[in-house]
């Protein structure tokens, strides 16, 4: 890979946003035939289908720890969950990437500034949500 060719540099942030998608879209779909599997399709359907009037998973723990324990026990709700996360994480690692290749190849303008994304992104993701009366 010749890192001066911008053509290598958008094929590697293509592939890493491709099989992000993937991952998560696979993830999502092996949760939602579990959850399909576990209550089947007739109560399935009920859960997937949106009604502001009823939460579908109950008492569900978002925590971290529930997560994990979730996906210990192959719990439908916590598979579709890591899904939605590792989506999230996905233009985050694009921007990740790109700092490493733009130091790589000796861009140290382009490198700072993308930098300064990433922080501003993994701020936003990270801390904001503990901000005192902050509600997105």
């Amino acid at each position: 890979m010749n890192l001066k060719d911008p053509g290598s540099m958008t094929a590697v942030v293509g592939s890493v946003l491709r099989y992000g998608v993937l991952i998560s879209a696979v993830i999502i779909v092996f949760g939602t035939l579990d959850l399909i599997a576990a209550s089947g399709s007739a109560d399935a359907l009920g859960s997937i289908a949106y009604n502001p009037d009823r939460i579908p998973h109950g008492n569900f723990d978002v925590s971290l720890s529930g997560l994990v324990s979730g996906l210990i026990a192959l719990q439908p709700y916590s598979l579709i969950e890591l899904g939605a996360i590792v989506l999230i994480a996905t233009p985050v690692s694009r921007v990740l990437i790109s700092v490493f290749l733009f130091a790589a190849e000796g861009d140290k303008l382009y490198m700072v500034v993308t930098a300064v994304v990433l922080c501003l992104l993994l701020f936003s993701l990270l801390v904001t949500p503990f901000i005192p009366g902050f509600q997105a």
